[in-house]
């Protein structure tokens, strides 16, 4: 069975948080590489072209739907909506649906109204928001505020914002592969950066080979482990991914809802083998809350694999998870 991030094309494809190594493309399997959900996307496998570019279009379309940084987008519409309902397209009460049902899962420590800190946040100029501003926006994260009712989203507080950037990727991951099924391929390989979800064997048969970022070594350089997959996901999230330092100290974009900071932990790198790519981004994120024992074992009680990376490199995983460690 079976998060900033680069692709390597060809014998090996790689993702800053996963890295996919395929054999020699039969004359029948397409690639491609876009731009989208701020980070690089391939999507390759044995499809005709017209099918492969309806992936882009879809991945294209996603992207104008969720991003909270597109004004014309479903969730920023809803952000600038001042507490009045928006009607939305079916995707994005979707997955704002889905969203809602992790955040109960982990009581709050995956909140997708996170909006309201992380607007603040800028990691990639490497801004520090003031810490009145921060107290400021923190009683408006909370997703219990976020109603969806059939197409329409509403928020409790005027103030709050949301932000999909934690979970976005695994669903669209998902639907990517169920556009493929339905177009009747069989062998495919989506790898949204961090995420990766594959469909069937590779063309040849074999186990799609996906790999695990090494988080103490230059992005894209090398790996820590890997893991073969047919038919599923892994997802994984890393502090390496987008981070700073300031003043002598280091942030991550990871934020701890109830602090409005980066969350503090000695986890620096984690991984979720599911069958669904949103399991992944539902519960990597969790992982960074929890000491990495009581995270893997919930993990494994819920019929998931995953491995941590701890700072001082030692590496932990669900009992009989299916990775080899390099």
């Amino acid at each position: 069975m079976i998060t900033r991030r680069q692709l390597l094309i060809g014998a090996l494809g790689l993702g800053a948080g996963a890295l996919t190594a395929c054999a020699p493309r039969p004359a029948e399997e397409l690639s491609t590489t876009v731009f989208c959900f701020d980070t690089v996307c391939q999507l390759r496998g044995a499809m005709g072209q017209e099918v492969l570019d309806g992936a882009v279009t879809l991945c294209e379309r996603f992207e104008q739907l969720f991003s909270r940084t597109i004004a014309t987008s479903d969730i920023a519409r809803i952000n600038d909506a001042g507490g009045e309902p928006v009607v939305v397209e079916p995707e994005t009460s979707d997955l704002i649906s889905k969203a809602l049902g992790y955040c109960e899962e982990s009581g709050g420590l995956f909140d997708i109204t996170i909006g309201a800190v992380s607007s603040l946040w800028d990691f990639r100029n490497g801004i520090v928001p003031s810490e009145e501003d921060v107290a400021a926006a923190l009683p408006h994260v909370g997703w219990r505020t976020v109603h969806v009712d059939g197409a329409t989203v509403r928020l409790d507080d005027p103030a709050a914002a949301l932000d999909l950037g934690g979970i976005a990727k695994g669903w669209i991951a998902d639907a990517l592969i169920s556009y493929l099924v339905g177009e009747g391929v069989e062998s495919a390989c989506v790898n949204l950066g961090g995420n990766v979800a594959v469909l069937g064997s590779k063309p040849d048969g074999t186990p799609w080979r996906v790999g695990v970022q090494d988080p103490f070594a230059e992005r894209g350089a090398s790996i820590i482990a890997r893991t073969d997959i047919a038919d599923g996901s892994l997802v994984t999230s890393g502090l390496y991914e987008r981070a700073f330092e300031q003043g002598g100290r280091r942030y991550w974009h990871i934020l701890d809802p109830r602090t409005g900071y980066p969350v503090e932990t000695d986890i620096v790198s984690a991984s979720v083998l599911s069958e669904r790519s949103i399991d992944g981004d539902g519960f990597t994120k969790q992982l960074f809350f929890n000491d990495p024992e009581s995270g893997l074992a919930d993990l494994a009680a819920r019929g998931l694999h995953g491995l941590i990376v701890r700072a001082d490199g030692t590496m932990l995983s669900t009992p009989g998870a299916p990775f080899t460690l390099l």
